[in-house]
Parts: C-alpha cells; structure tokens; sequence
C-alpha cells in the first residue's frame, strides 16, 4: 500500500493537470462566462488568503475562528468584488495581460487589504494585526499565480502548434514584433539576434539576445524555421551580407516593411512578408535624381501609352508623384486601364495632389487615334511603353508583334512629332541588342525608327520634338518575371524550371526602370540610346537556388536527393538566347549622371528608315512573315534568329498551301489531260 506522501504527491500532480485542463478549455467560453468564473474564482481566494494570512501570522497554528472574523471575511469579499471590477481587472484578456494589466492587479490587491483592515476593526474581529499585511503577499500569490497559470497554459498549448522563429534585430522595431507575435498563434519567438554586442546575453521579454556567430548551432538545436529580419532602417548593403550569411541555413528569411512604409503609416511591423526583391540580386539600387525627374514632367501634360503594363503603370506612379498638370492613360487593355487608374486616384488623394487623370482607350496601332490625342490634349512629354515583350509569345504572334512593337512605334512617334511633342522617350530592352528572336529585333528597329526621326528635325531653334530611348535589362517583379515565378513554384513544392543552367541576365527593379526612363527625358539631345551600368549579370540557376535556401528549403540534386526543391531544365524556348548585352557596340560615353550612360550606335537616314517602314508595313498587311523576317535581317545589326519562323498563323497557311500544291500534282498526275 502507498504511503501518505505518495498518495499526496498524486493528489498535487492531479489536482494541477486538472486546473491547467479547465484553463485552457476556458478560453473557448464565452467572454461574459470566463469573466463570471474568473471573479467567482477571485471571490474563493479572497478567504483563502485571510486563512493563509491567519496560519503564517504569530500564534496561527492555535488560532481558532470566531464569527466575527468570519464576517469581516465576507465584508472583504463583497467590497473586493467592487473594486475588483471597477478598476478592470476583468477586462483584460488574460492570456495578453501586459504591465498595465498586473498594475491594476496589484492596486486591486493593495484595496482589498485595506479593506480587510477596515473591516476587521469594524466587526471587532480578533485576528492580528499583521494579517492584512500578510494577507496582501497570499492574495498576489493566488490571485496573480492563477493568471500566470491561465498565461502559461495557453502559451504551452500555442508552442506545440507554432514554428519556432528568431527575430534578427533587437531593437525597438524588434521589440514591437515580438510583441506582436506573442499575441499570435503561428509563429513563437525562441531568440534575437543582434550584432550590438552591448545587446548580447540580454533577456527581452522572456527571450534571450545571441550573436550571429551562434545563428547556426541554435537553427539546428531549436528546429528553426524562419529568420524574421527587424531591421527597416538599416542600410541596404548590411541588409544584403545579412542575407547572404543566411543563404546557407535551412531557414525560411522574412523581414518586415521598410522603414519609409513604417514611417508613412503604409504597413505595421506585424506585417511580415518575404524579403524585398532587390534584395535578392544583392546589390544596391541606383538611386535616382529628382531634378532630372521633374524636370519633362512638372506642371507638363504627359502622355504614358502602355500605361496599364507593369512600367507604364510604375512610370505613372512616380509621374503623379512629379506633380504633372495632366497624365493621360494610353492602353489597349480596359482592365489594365481601369486598375491603373484606380490606383493613381488613390495616391493622389492620399498626398493631396492636383493632377488631372483622364483614361483613353486604344491601340498605338491607330495613328489617327494617337494624333487626336497629342493634339487635344497639347502633350508636351510621350512615355512610350506600349509593346510586346514576351519572347515566345511574339515568336508565335510575328506579324501581331511587329505591328505593335514597330509600326505601333512609328505611329506615336510620327503623331508626337506632327503635334509639336517636346519630347518622345521610347522604353527599350537588351534584348534589341545583336537580337535572335523577333521580339528583340522589332524593339530595335523601333530604335532606329526614333534615330531616323531624330536625324530629320532640327532642335537647335528650340523647336521640334526630342526623340531619345532607354534600354535596360530584366525587370523584378513585371508580369512575367522569374522571381514571382520562382516563389510561387517554390511555395506549390517545385519543381523551379529554369531554361538552362548557362543563362544570365541583367536585372534591375520595376523602380529603377521608371526612374531611369524619367530622367533620360531630360538627358537626351535627340536620337539618344541610354543605357544603365547595371553591374554584373545573374546566373538564372543561381538566383533560383539562392530562393530556394531563403525560403527554408533545400535544393534537391544527385549530390542532395533528399532536398525539398527539384531544379528542372526545360530547354531555351523559342528565340532566348543564353546571355543579353546593353550595348551593339563599344562606343558608350558617359552623362554627368553616374551609371546613366549614352551608346553611340549606328542608324538608318530618315530616307532609308521611311522606306522600310513602308515595306515592313505592307509585309504584315500581306501576313508575309518571311518578308518580316528579311527586312531584319537587312536592317537590324546582329539579327541571328535560332531557328525558322514559328509564327502559328504563318505555319497552319504554309501548311495548307502545301496540301493544296501537292494535292494539284496528284490530280495533274492522274488527269494530265485535264
């Protein structure tokens, strides 16, 4: 048979799994019940406090009650409760009391114990002096103790559901997300990491400070799944080596809002999202000039065609920041047009700016459409942004592709001219460089159309149109991009495709792609080819591994066949080519402006580029791909296309014209009379 002690021992672990088994499914009452219970439970402390008060004061082991001590007992009860619950003590929700909450506890507490003195001088009880004071210490035990129970119940349930987390940042934007976490369920904070070394070994709220150099052993000791940076103002290049230091670490990296957002009220820290895309090119971001920027915008009627595309929308953006008289949208697209527009109101009306937003459906194709516009509208600056950019689909879609990239060109340009615009800027791509798919090709010749435009007007009256274009390379982020594909594949659990394991880009963000065509309309003296120097070009294969490890995966390969994400070569597609270039020749002087470079390259007479605009006309009015194809061949320097015309409209007519021949030669074999 047991003996005494383990029979009590039992009883204690029952009776605390018991408690903690009511407290955690308390949380899913009501609040008016919890509340309820929660002073009921409060009212049973209050006499088993003065009990505890009696048996620990001087003689309480012979104490015996009387009915005057128990009434003033009663009295206490009754006056606590009303201070209890007029001092709020149960409008905090337990499970999220902070210091203001335990404040008023313990003011709450302090009452009670001046009115159990009161009360037991009004009844004439017999129990010591002391005892009120003693009572104050028992009742923070019980009454505070069970909240802590309740806070450590519910936190003990949350961290067997969580993912154990690391703040990396503990200062005060850290801080504010730890408390924000610890109100959540998801996601539970183990460690800060911060390079202060004054802010090493410190405990933040239950949460201990390391180094970075400890990073590794705790991920893999604790079973960390992400890495939460709270660093929204530190300098872009800290933020990179940061990043890189955690490239090799099975941890999904985070990060909250930029500092600018935080300021602005446009996000709270408790906003956590992946990490920014330029963040993952490791680099710094050209910072732009804002005289430049204002100078072909402000108090001017702009006009952006394309506007609804991923950089006419950000070119208008940061247009209506510049403060324009007038921004007229430009697109085929309703939609496009109707979201871009909806979003420009808004920033409009959230900086309290006067800038007049008028919407215009249609196609750069329209000539007589683009006219009426320029000259209605008295546009001083053309953003030019309308085109097709996506290789394979312009390599299916020949003659659609040219007439809007080249043709399309030709028509706003010729309409800003005739309209005394002041100033056209076509938006390029590296892929017109020594092209081998029919997109880049059509993107150049649209060069040469603004070069041949350029060489026929003379801008040293101060009259005439300005005709400069700017080239970039892979923008972050557009529709289309590798990035918002790779994280979606990522998050479906892979496989990442990419073309082949040889092909690098150029990259920059959708911003810096705005404001360097934003301030090459103030550089340009007409004909001009800008260029930005967007450093080293990114291996494809390397930026989707470099995602794959900051999501918290691994890659999965011969050498690592227990890897999470499988890297799948498909193949370079119709007309991609393995590496693109910024520049057809070496000829490239610099602007004044750091990283903004001008490219002296060859072009066509006004003559010469009139003439085969009419023969590249009439070639896709006849649906004549091969001729297409020809005048490019002349035309565009550098033009090698990888493989015949795959143009779906081009192949099922030569296919069918085909069957026809070859079905007359029968028909002439067995009939040669006929």
């Amino acid at each position: 048979m047991p003996d005494i002690g383990t029979i009590v021992d039992r009883a204690r672990k029952s009776l605390v799994s018991l408690l903690l088994a009511v407290f955690e499914h308390s949380t899913e009452l009501p609040r008016n019940i919890r509340k309820s219970l929660l002073l009921g439970l409060d009212l049973l402390f209050i006499p088993l406090a003065v009990w505890g008060a009696v048996k620990l004061g001087p003689g309480g082991d012979s104490h015996q009650f009387i009915a005057n001590d128990i009434l003033a007992c009663v009295l206490t009860m009754a006056f606590s409760a009303v201070v209890f619950m007029r001092l709020g003590l149960y409008r905090a929700i337990i499970r999220f009391m902070g210091q203001k909450a335990f404040i008023a506890l313990i003011l709450s507490i302090t009452i009670s114990s001046l009115i159990l003195a009161v009360m037991l001088v009004v009844t004439g009880s017999r129990l010591a002096v002391t005892t009120p004071l003693i009572y104050w210490g028992v009742a923070i035990v019980f009454i505070g103790g069970s909240r802590l129970i309740v806070r450590a119940s519910y936190h003990r349930k949350l961290q067997k559901q969580s993912d154990n987390v690391i703040i990396y940042g503990a200062g005060e934007s850290g801080r504010q997300l730890l408390t924000a976490l610890m109100h959540g369920s998801a996601l539970e904070p183990v460690f800060f990491v911060d390079d202060d070394e004054s802010l090493q070994g410190n405990v933040i709220n239950g949460v201990s400070v390391i180094s970075p150099g400890e990073l590794p052993m705790v991920v893999d000791e604790f079973s960390i799944s992400q890495v939460l940076l709270a660093m929204p103002a530190t300098d872009q290049q800290r933020r990179c080596e940061i990043i890189n230091s955690l490239v090799g670490m099975p941890v999904y990296v985070r990060t909250v809002p930029d500092f600018a957002e935080l300021v602005h009220g446009n996000a709270s820290i408790a906003q956590i999202q992946d990490i920014e895309i330029e963040e993952l090119l490791g680099r710094e971001p050209v910072p732009p000039h804002p005289e430049l920027i204002s100078q072909c915008i402000q108090e001017k009627s702009v006009l952006v065609t394309g506007a609804g595309g991923s950089i006419g929308s950000e070119l208008c953006k940061q247009i209506v920041v510049a403060r324009p008289e007038k921004l007229i949208l430009f697109d085929l697209s309703e939609y496009a047009l109707y979201q871009i527009e909806r979003s420009l109101r808004a920033l409009i009306e959230k900086h309290s700016l006067k800038v007049e937003v008028v919407p215009l459906l249609g196609s750069v194709q329209d000539y007589r459409r683009v006219k009426a516009i320029c000259s209605s509208f008295q546009v001083n600056t053309v953003y030019h942004a309308a085109a097709y950019k996506h290789v394979p689909l312009v390599e299916y879609n020949v003659v659609e592709g040219v007439r809007n990239n080249a043709i399309g060109t030709y028509n706003t340009a010729k309409a800003a001219r005739e309209s005394n615009v002041e100033t056209f800027v076509l938006v390029s791509t590296d892929k017109a460089v020594r092209p081998t798919n029919v997109m880049g090709a059509s993107k150049r010749f649209a060069e040469l159309i603004l070069q041949g435009f350029a060489q026929s007007t003379d801008l040293s009256q101060g009259v005439g149109t300005r005709f400069c274009m700017v080239r970039f390379g892979n923008v972050l982020g557009s529709s289309g991009s590798v990035v918002p594909l790779f994280r979606e594949q990522i998050k479906a659990g892979g496989p990442v495709t990419v073309t082949h394991p040889e092909v690098i880009r150029f990259f920059m963000t959708v911003q810096e792609a705005a404001q360097l065509v934003l301030q090459a309309s103030a550089l340009g003296h007409g004909g001009d080819v800008f260029v930005l120097d967007m450093g080293d070009p990114v291996k494809i294969i390397d930026l989707a591994k470099r995602m794959i490890r900051l999501m918290g995966c691994e890659v999965k390969s011969l050498s690592n066949p227990h890897g999470d994400i499988d890297i799948q070569l498909t193949g370079l597609r119709k007309g991609e080519k393995l590496y693109e270039e910024l520049l057809v020749g070496d000829n490239v002087s610099g602007t004044g402006y750091p990283m903004i470079l001008r490219a002296e390259e060859e072009s066509l007479s006004t003559e010469e580029m009139e003439r085969y605009v009419t023969q590249l006309s009439s070639a896709c009015d006849e649906y004549d791909c091969a001729t297409i194809r020809d005048i490019f061949l002349e035309v565009v320097s550098g033009f090698k296309p990888k493989q015949s015309l795959a143009d779906h409209v081009w192949e099922k007519r030569t296919a069918d014209s085909r069957a026809v021949a070859v079905g007359s030669s029968n028909v002439q074999a067995l009939f040669p009379d006929s």
